[in-house]
């Protein structure tokens, strides 16, 4: 392959990395604001909830649905030298989208009763009413992230990632800005809070969409509205758009399935599940997202014949499982071993007790045994969208929601009434169930994969060593911390230990493994240290 692609590819990651780290920390800003004021009230839980409910339009119409039935198609125009085309495609396909995020945003206006009854059964008296309320505050800003979520998906063809990834810190901002004054002005009134919470969040979603709308005029050469849906790109981008709903949906669809169990678990587990995906999500975004939404163009523009497509996924693929492995594992056993001080660290402030976030660890250490499938069944699903076949991740999805589904409700409700542990680990059942059928997903994705191009290669033998380094890191951290609490540094205090004695030991115990991720990484911080 010729370096310029890889470099541009290495670039776009970096690009997408740096503006997804700005707004997960934004959004870790937001969760400390929120549990500063809310804690794990009851009206926290119908925040999340509320929050998530609508998102509902965004997960089925939004980013990961646009990214890997659009993209695909745009991208593929553009390196045929077709762009006129693809100005029209993508027109005819902002438009549609508008017309049916606006149609099921008033819808979800209308029918914001029922949905609550339906996503968060367990909720009931002034709790359900103030979901209620604020689900239809929601639903119009939900309906400009989708447009938003449009935009990202011609910027990201453009190789423009910095901006469509960054622009998520306005609508954090707004409700940061938001929380600080309701927090103050009403402190004591958790209703009232959230109410408003619920319209910075819409201020936000308008902001986040309205900071990237001129860049996109420009890159299509207006904004004429089109309803061309006889163009061969619109028909391609919809016959791939149910599958992919499903496929790129299945983590979104068992988080509605965790939200649906959760709600029968008793107050504050709705926003505990809520805190702790904050923190799951940074890795999977900063490196699975990352590095998944800049292949996916590179993967996309592929011409030729079949083997030379072949050819061209094994390269781009290699790589970058071995970018998400090297980074992945050690995000995983950090949050099971110091996850407790980490969690501390970022929340533990006002309302949000230590209680809380032992709470929220619990959670988190069973999100952490999906963490890498997760990661890299994003990467391999997206090699299929980019040959235009989204049907294997459609039926791995569907996999993994039966899964989840049997396995949560399990855990949560009958198992744990049988055996009379507490809540929050019903809630680790529903978490750690996800993560068990995220591997079972990912294994089928690439047994899949690889009777399409050829086998794949998983860097199994860099996975267990990373593991092992990270274990050993793992250890030394949690030492770190339970020492630094023997001398008196409790809470946060002891995240400022054991992050850094974790970091160092991982990245010093590959190094002198030699991994050449590891290595590469080190040779960078010594050049910007004599720089």
């Amino acid at each position: 392959m010729p370096e310029e692609p890889a470099r541009r590819s290495t670039g776009g990651a970096l690009a997408v990395a740096s503006g997804i780290f700005l707004s997960r920390i934004a959004g870790l800003v937001r969760e400390r604001a929120i549990s500063h004021y809310l804690g794990l009230s009851a009206a926290a839980d119908a925040f999340r909830a509320a929050l998530r409910i609508p998102n509902l339009l965004q997960n089925l119409l939004g980013e990961g649905v646009l990214s890997a039935s659009f993209i695909p198609v745009y991208a593929r125009l553009r390196a045929e030298g077709k762009d006129e085309e693809a100005s029209r495609v993508a027109r005819a396909i902002g438009t549609l989208l508008a017309l049916v995020a606006a149609l099921i945003s008033v819808i979800g206006v209308l029918a914001a009763e029922p949905l609550v009854g339906l996503l968060a059964p367990g909720f009931s008296g002034e709790t359900r009413e103030l979901t209620i309320a604020m689900v239809r505050i929601l639903f119009p800003g939900t309906a400009l992230l989708v447009m938003s979520a449009w935009c990202l998906g011609v910027l990201n063809s453009h190789r423009k990632f910095f901006l469509s990834y960054v622009s998520p810190v306005l609508w954090n901002t707004a409700i940061i800005a938001t929380a600080i004054v309701a927090g103050r002005r009403l402190a004591g009134h958790d209703h009232d809070i959230a109410v408003w919470l619920a319209w910075g969040a819409v201020f936000g979603s308008a902001a986040q969409f309205l900071v990237q709308l001129p860049t996109v005029i420009s890159l299509l050469r207006g904004l004429t509205p089109s309803l061309a849906v006889g163009e061969p790109g619109v028909r391609s981008t919809l016959r791939a758009f149910v599958p992919v709903v499903i496929g790129r949906g299945s983590v979104q669809i068992s988080a509605y399935i965790d939200q649906i169990l959760a709600s029968y678990l008793g107050r504050g587990v709705v926003a505990a599940i809520s805190s702790a995906q904050v923190l799951y999500l940074l890795p999977v975004s900063l490196f699975g997202m990352a590095v998944s939404a800049a292949e996916l163009p590179e993967m996309s523009s592929a011409t030729g014949a079949d083997s030379e497509r072949a050819a061209h996924l094994h390269k781009r693929l290699g790589p970058a499982l071995r970018r998400v492995v090297f980074l992945v594992v050690p995000s995983a056993v950090a949050f099971i071993a110091i996850g407790g001080p980490i969690i501390a660290l970022l929340f533990e402030t006002g309302r949000f007790g230590a209680d809380d976030t032992r709470i929220v660890w619990i959670i988190l250490a069973g999100s952490a045994i999906g963490l890498l499938p997760n990661t890299m069944g994003r990467l391999i699903g997206s090699a299929f969208y980019a040959l235009g076949d989204p049907k294997p991740p459609l039926h791995a999805a569907l996999v993994r929601v039966a899964i989840t589904a049997v396995g949560g409700y399990a855990f949560a409700l009958p198992i744990r009434e049988a055996v009379g542990y507490g809540p929050e680990w019903g809630a680790f059942g529903l978490t750690a169930s996800s993560g068990f059928a995220a591997w079972i997903e990912l294994l089928l994705l690439e047994r899949w994969l690889s009777k399409r191009i050829g086998k794949v290669a998983i860097p199994t033998r860099l996975a267990f060593g990373a593991l092992g380094a990270a274990v050993l890191a793992g250890a030394a951290g949690f030492g770190a911390a339970y020492l630094a609490a023997e001398l008196g540094w409790t809470g946060w205090k002891g995240a400022l230990v054991a992050v850094p004695v974790f970091g160092a030991i991982y990245l010093g115990v590959m190094s002198v493994a030699k991994v050449p991720e590891a290595t590469g990484f080190t040779r960078r911080l010594r050049r910007k240290k004599r720089a």
